[in-house]
């Protein structure tokens, strides 16, 4: 009578030598894959800047994408300052390689926020920042300024996209967030997105006046100019979201850049 195979060190060896082939398979993918994936977030990146500098709309291919790109010029920007740097001052070499979030991750080029000012809820802000500046006959046109802040469940990222007044929003919209489909997760919904283009972000006193309304903005109302109606059903994710916008717009985030920008200091980098 011949032997039986199915022993326990048998099961056991063949399992092992199954998850030993498994493993490979994978981490070879995953090597394989990661420049893909890293050109198509770089890809995506680039995508929502031009979304929200209304460069594109609809469906866009990616040679669309990269030809329209082409338009728009990264910056360093000192947010101690205002001031547009060499990336050297970063420690980049160039700017196509500046890591934002590196930056912000290091304590010799970022600080911690005290919770009472960390209204964005994002723990520590980076001295340097990448700004996307858009330019016609010499002149800057358009300002696309990177955003992130906390929501109800996660942090939102996103760019704001401001005319030449350095005031004006263009566009806005998020690229990266976990907020509840259907609730939060309206931030995504075109109707609400459209809502910003044309709304101011400064008062008289060169405060950020930027609201979302609940209930709706009344058209009739002195300050409609700076409201945009609240997510129905996600107070958390609009107190978000108005909050974010007045850190990064405020005088930790781009303020002082911006007022440059509208007292002539920066035209044309």
């Amino acid at each position: 009578m011949s032997k039986s195979n199915d022993t326990i060190s048998k099961t056991i060896i063949v399992a092992l030598a199954l998850c030993l082939v498994c493993s490979i398979i994978v981490s070879a993918s995953a090597v394989l894959l990661k420049p893909t994936q890293v050109a198509n977030r770089t890809l995506n990146v680039k995508e929502n800047i031009l979304r929200a500098a209304g460069m594109i709309e609809g469906a866009a291919t990616k040679a669309q994408i990269e030809e329209t790109f082409k338009q728009v010029k990264p910056v360093i920007v000192d947010l101690e300052t205002g001031e547009v740097v060499a990336p050297e001052v970063a420690g980049y070499e160039t700017v196509a390689a500046f890591d934002q979030g590196k930056v912000a991750q290091n304590p010799e080029t970022s600080k911690d926020i005290p919770n009472s000012e960390d209204i964005a809820g994002i723990g520590r802000r980076e001295r340097y920042a990448k700004v996307y500046l858009v330019q016609e006959n010499d002149a800057i046109s358009r300002i696309i300024l990177p955003v992130r802040g906390y929501g109800l469940w996660s942090t939102l990222y996103g760019f704001m996209a401001l005319k030449d007044d350095a005031d004006t929003v263009v566009g806005f919209g998020f690229y990266q967030h976990a907020e509840t489909p259907g609730l939060g997760g309206e931030v995504d919904n075109p109707s609400w997105k459209g809502q910003w283009p044309g709304k101011e972000i400064y008062n008289q006193e060169n405060e950020v006046a930027t609201t979302l309304v609940k209930g709706g903005v009344d058209p009739n109302s002195p300050n409609a100019k700076y409201g945009v109606d609240s997510l129905a059903g996600a107070t958390l994710t609009s107190r978000g979201v108005e909050n974010l916008v007045h850190y990064w717009l405020g005088k930790e985030g781009f303020k002082q850049f911006l007022n440059k920008i509208r007292a002539g200091e920066i035209t044309n980098v």
